[in-house]
């Protein structure tokens, strides 16, 4: 096993107004990691074979890889836990996979923002769609969008390929938005297999493609292309060893098989927790000043929330360790998690306090592909 010492970042989830830093993998500590190489092998010839040349791939390939631009809710964290400054917009790159207006790109990017409403994504020409988070995988750092391509130039869907066939040696292309720059093409070698990766949740992704690509924020959740033009892998994160050597690390597009599965073209599903948004003008009880929170007001009968034991007149303190103020904040916050996930509650009660834990609900909204 060869082993080297660097220090990982993102290379999506670039904050707009924020400046590009180096992150630790384990807060702002160096760490170890082992790289398993696999065998060296030849580069791919599938480019020479076909007639393909980089210019070729790009030119067919750079329509269907868009800008996202996510407006986050809360103060989301990096891949590695930290925080990422005071905007609330993040950015990277993504690219379309099929005709249904489905696009692969990071989840670490859309972490934080509404699910059917926070984030929008730009093709050609500055073309914007308003995206719906169709499906996340955050334990592989994975989120699938959806867009309405109803009135769009045409757009051929990227080709996915084999990522294990992927070897040592083989050559690469990424198409990605660095910076806000309109599809920028760099290329490079697999310069190591088998790799690890922390995700956004603390888990570990395996089997991670290493190239010597220079990549750059805003390349995350881009396409990593072989010399054919098929995808291979989600460019993911960067890594420094040193002053002048730079590592990037692409999930690999076979890990992606479930998620893209798992996409239901019929209707988005978002969070639900059952209470009440207050209608304008609604008077309802405020809650004390020196001891603030967000007063709940009716609660669905048989609801998520209900069933948790929440109940109108309580007043919320926190949802996950965040301060919230008003039923409006709790029900942003719901906006940006998945059904099924489990909510922390600490709520006041007249004078007692307790912590409830609230399994998010599904609820369907129309989805963007009509």
């Amino acid at each position: 096993m060869a082993k080297s010492h660097f220090i990982a970042a993102a290379i999506g989830g670039v904050l707009v107004g924020g400046a590009f830093a180096i992150l630790g993998v384990a807060g702002n500590q160096r760490t170890e990691t082992i790289v398993e190489e696999a065998p060296v092998a030849a580069p791919a010839s599938a480019a020479s074979s076909a007639g393909l040349t980089p210019n070729a791939i790009y030119q067919h390939a750079a329509p269907a890889v868009v800008f996202v631009r996510a407006r986050l809710v809360e103060r989301s964290k990096t891949p590695f836990g930290l925080s990422q400054g005071q905007s609330n917009t993040a950015t990277g790159s993504g690219f379309l996979v099929d005709h249904e207006g489905d696009i692969l790109t990071n989840y670490h990017l859309v972490d934080g923002a509404d699910r059917s409403s926070g984030v929008t994504v730009e093709f050609e020409d500055g073309v914007l769609r308003s995206a719906g988070v169709a499906a996340v995988d955050p334990a592989n750092d994975l989120a699938v969008l959806r867009v309405d391509t109803r009135g769009l130039p045409p757009v051929r869907p990227l080709m996915l390929g084999d990522s294990s066939s992927v070897r040592v040696g083989d050559s690469t292309l990424a198409i990605g938005d660095p910076f806000g720059a309109d599809r920028t093409l760099t290329s490079g070698i697999v310069s190591a297999l088998q790799h690890q990766i922390t995700a956004a949740d603390g888990q570990t992704i395996n089997n991670v493609i290493q190239t010597d690509q220079p990549l750059n924020p805003g390349n995350s959740g881009g396409p990593l292309m072989d010399a054919g033009g098929q995808v291979v892998g989600v460019d993911s994160q960067v890594a420094t060893a040193g002053p002048t050597q730079t590592l990037t690390f692409a999930i690999p597009i076979d890990t992606a098989d479930t998620i893209l599965s798992r996409v239901d073209h019929r209707a988005l599903h978002v969070a639900y927790i059952g209470l009440a948004a207050p209608h304008a003008g609604d008077t309802s009880p405020q809650s004390d000043d020196s001891d603030p929170g967000a007063v709940v007001g009716p609660v669905a009968a048989r609801g998520p929330a209900a069933l948790a034991g929440l109940r109108a007149g309580d007043v919320i303190q926190r949802v996950d360790d965040l301060g919230v103020g008003s039923i409006p904040d709790v029900l942003a916050l719901v906006s940006t998690r998945s059904p099924g996930q489990n909510l922390t509650l600490q709520v006041r009660r007249g004078r007692s306090r307790r912590t409830l834990t609230v399994v998010l609900g599904s609820r369907t909204v129309p989805s963007p592909s009509g």
